[in-house]
């Protein structure tokens, strides 16, 4: 089947004619057929399912924090469509290299959910990964994830490898070094990675259009020489549509792909004391939360026949199931000791660290 986006174009395209491409209007309608993805009825059902189970974990997660049960956490509601969707259209062994937003798609990529709850806890245990799982643990340094994803692309080119690599930072990420580095890199050596920004509207409390003159982020990807596209972050089928479509175009060995995806994140920032009411006004958030992504693609399912709140009301309740287990699990881990974290620092330990490792190892066995 022909590709239904023209990515050459998009290296020369000007700036002032990049618009957001949407398949799904904030009523669920479909705008134009030509532009809808190839998935089945089953497959729409199977990546709301995903959405939902996103929402579902993410409301959870700020109860288990609120709890103490869990330590660091970033908010991911209103931003499912950006990132379930963006997931939803890759291979398992593609790499992903993600941000510290980004947990949803790790855990559907292939990691344990117990896994991403140590990794919140600070957990040694929450960065030891399944040796098939191709991913790395979320990059807490601002872009760092960029320049990692160019150089595990140019290895997949390297072994003649049908796959891509791709990552994800936030519109703030953009104004970091690592961002271009990254993207100018990929782009000279024509390695296949999908860059994808996710432009929430703030880098904690900064507004975007503070950050940058640019009118919008997909131009940037013009000066590293490789196609920048736009994409409504609200809308899961056209998110889908242009990862898919972006995948094939890299993996032909035609290059990066730089995507924006225009979302929101309905809460603060992360959990540890932003708070989104000091930045943003309540008319901004009620806009937006009439774009809710869940919101749109449910429309379009129920009008359809595909989704019951009997259905919804079921699967949430397994949801919650999968997340009791997944923390009874994460709560029997071994407690860490302060000479395990000492232990951790360097592969070989010098001299003068064992001296510490053994106070406080026999501090711990007293």
């Amino acid at each position: 089947m022909a590709q239904k986006i023209d990515f050459e174009a998009l290296k020369t395209i000007s700036p002032s004619e990049i618009k957001p491409l949407q398949v799904l209007d904030e009523n669920g309608k479909v705008i134009d057929p030509n532009f809808f993805p190839d998935l089945s009825d089953e497959q729409i059902v199977e990546l709301f399912k995903q959405m939902l189970w996103s929402r579902v974990l993410d409301e959870r997660s700020t109860k288990l924090n609120r709890q103490g049960r869990l330590g660091f956490f970033a908010p991911t509601a209103g931003e499912e469509a950006s990132q379930i969707a963006s997931e939803f259209a890759m291979e398992k062994t593609d790499f992903l290299l993600p941000a510290y937003r980004d947990v949803p798609q790790l855990v559907l990529h292939g990691l344990p959910l117990e896994k991403a709850f140590l990794w919140s806890r600070g957990h040694v245990l929450g960065n030891e990964y399944p040796e098939d799982l191709a991913a790395l643990p979320p990059q807490i340094i601002i872009g760092a994830q960029y320049v990692q994803a160019a150089g595990v692309a140019l290895g997949f080119k390297k072994k003649g490898a049908k796959n891509v690599a791709y990552t994800y930072t936030g519109d703030g990420g953009t104004s970091q070094g690592d961002f271009y580095e990254g993207i100018n890199f990929a782009g000279a050596y024509k390695a296949p990675a999908i860059f994808v920004v996710q432009n929430n509207g703030y880098a904690i409390s900064v507004p975007r259009a503070v950050q940058t003159a640019a009118p919008t982020l997909a131009q940037k990807g013009l000066a590293a020489g490789i196609p920048g596209l736009q994409v409504d972050g609200m809308d899961a089928l056209a998110v889908y549509l242009v990862m898919s479509e972006a995948r094939k175009y890299s993996v032909a060995g035609n290059g990066p792909v730089l995507i924006e995806t225009l979302t929101y994140r309905f809460g603060p920032h992360t959990l540890s004391g932003d708070d989104p009411h000091r930045y943003r006004t309540a008319d901004e958030e009620a806009k937006w939360k009439k774009k809710d992504p869940l919101v749109r693609l449910r429309t379009y399912l129920d009008e359809k026949g595909l989704w019951s709140e009997e259905q919804e009301e079921a699967y949430i309740e397994e949801v919650n199931e999968q997340i009791n287990e997944a923390m009874k699990k994460t709560e029997q881990a071994p407690k860490q000791k302060v000479s395990e974290y000492l232990q951790n620092v360097f592969v070989e330990t010098p001299p003068t660290l064992e001296e510490q490792i053994a106070k406080f190892a026999a501090k711990e066995e007293a």
